[in-house]
């Protein structure tokens, strides 16, 4: 196979490779950093003109790339988002609609993250994928860089795949590449990848770090999640030892434990040596270090977030935020001022995977209060729905101390969470707990 010659056939402009997208498709589009600009903008371009209509977009965590090409307000009824996890994207198109008293023009479509690919493949029946990839290697291989979490599965039966070739995206190596014959479209385009600034850590996320470095043994496996407490985690983390690497989403915080060796992957009991993620966000100095880097590999979401998998990683400890807990433990990591905010991820996942671990440690943290401090994240009953439940839970931590909630009767758990809630609003959730028998 002439893997030069099938290249230089469908490499194409963008506008012809947004054609290969047909009315009434249904497109998985990247997550991420791996949202194509230059098809998108195409495809948005083609919409306006009325040449494409009734495409239904599905995918995780939108950015600004979609947000200012086929996520736009005017186009939702050319192209209709169908989101698995909402961004701040799909808040402003809601609340727009609302605003205007319209219907919600986005469909958001509740489910965890290592379900996705089979979601997509066989339950929607996605046909085509839309995607940024790094440049074609000698055996005709695109790597799918930052992102193959779902873009792998989905690019195994898709009939059309259309990829923007980035040489800023980098090479990553693992089961996370496309052979030029199963590609329809390529457009060529140069552009910085997508920057997440590093979030700054308050004092509650440096008092939460250092009580999670603490309940981290050294030769642990990390899973770890993006913003300023992960962030946070790691820094507290750099005196520590033979750290390991298992994540659906590699950070800047990760990626820094790894350059000061610290995450060295040396005791891991799955994949020896190698950090293991199924996507990655962060700074430009994550994407380099990502770049031809045989210490990491990639791999879709439905093997990452597998909790089977991820139990076989001795020592597995996973960090995840929440936004409220409530007296029995159960969590609530989506919902916000009663709409969706987010989604619930892959945070069950490495719950039930880490727990599941010889030796592992499933990890819940958030800072005690909300709304500078108006609120309390500890509460009688969620206002949302419940993303973990009380049976998965394990250690909850709050810039008040933590707590083991494995073994703990409702009563006990109860007065342990009250324990760890913002002192001027412990008695409010005492006498709440009483009200409903708890203690």
């Amino acid at each position: 196979m002439d893997h030069a010659a099938l290249y230089a056939e469908r490499l194409k402009t963008p506008d012809p490779a947004a054609a290969l997208i047909r009315s009434g498709a249904k497109v998985a589009m990247g997550l991420g950093v791996s949202q194509p600009p230059a098809l998108l903008k195409a495809l948005a371009e083609r919409a306006e003109r009325g040449e494409v209509k009734d495409v239904n977009l599905y995918y995780l965590l939108s950015t600004a790339i979609a947000g200012e090409t086929v996520l736009r307000y005017e186009l939702m009824d050319r192209i209709r988002p169908w989101s698995l996890f909402h961004s701040a994207v799909e808040r402003r198109l809601e609340q727009r609609a609302f605003e205007e008293g319209r219907p919600n023009p986005v469909q958001f479509i509740p489910t965890g993250f290592q379900q996705s690919p089979r979601l997509l493949c066989d339950e929607v029946g996605v046909d085509a994928l839309v995607c940024t990839v790094s440049p074609m290697d000698a055996d005709g291989f695109f790597s799918f860089g930052t992102n193959t979490d779902y873009a792998k599965p989905v690019s195994d039966t898709a009939r059309t795949i259309v990829v923007e070739v980035n040489p800023h995206m980098p090479r990553v190596f693992g089961d996370c590449t496309v052979h030029v014959s199963r590609v329809a479209g390529i457009v060529e385009h140069a552009a910085p990848l997508l920057v997440v600034p590093r979030a700054e850590p308050q004092p509650a996320d440096l008092a939460i770090g250092r009580i999670i470095a603490d309940l981290v043994e050294d030769g642990a496996t990390l899973q770890m999640g993006i913003g300023a407490l992960p962030n946070a985690v790691c820094d507290a983390l750099k005196d520590h030892r033979d750290l390991g690497v298992h994540t659906e989403m590699l950070t800047p915080g990760l990626v820094e434990l790894m350059q000061a060796g610290v995450a060295n992957h040396a005791r891991k009991t799955l994949h020896p040596g190698v950090g293991v993620f199924a996507f990655s966000m962060g700074d430009q100095n994550t994407y380099d270090f990502l770049d031809g880097n045989r210490g990491l590999e990639a791999h879709p979401v439905s093997y990452v977030n597998d909790p089977a998998v991820i139990a076989r990683n001795a020592k597995m400890v996973s960090v995840n935020a929440t936004l409220q807990i409530d007296l029995s433990g159960a969590c609530c990591s989506e919902f916000l001022n009663g709409r969706q905010f987010t989604a619930s991820g892959g945070q069950l996942d490495f719950v039930r995977g880490a727990y599941g671990s010889e030796g592992g440690k499933s990890i819940i943290a958030c800072h005690a209060t909300a709304a500078r401090g108006t609120c309390s994240r500890i509460v009688a009953r969620l206002d949302g729905p419940v993303t973990t439940p009380r049976n998965d839970v394990h250690i909850i931590v709050t810039e008040h101390g933590w707590t083991n909630l494995k073994g703990k009767s409702t009563s006990e758990r109860a007065r342990a969470l009250i324990a760890l809630a913002a002192p001027e609003f412990r008695d409010d959730l005492t006498a709440e707990a009483g009200r409903q028998g708890l203690i």
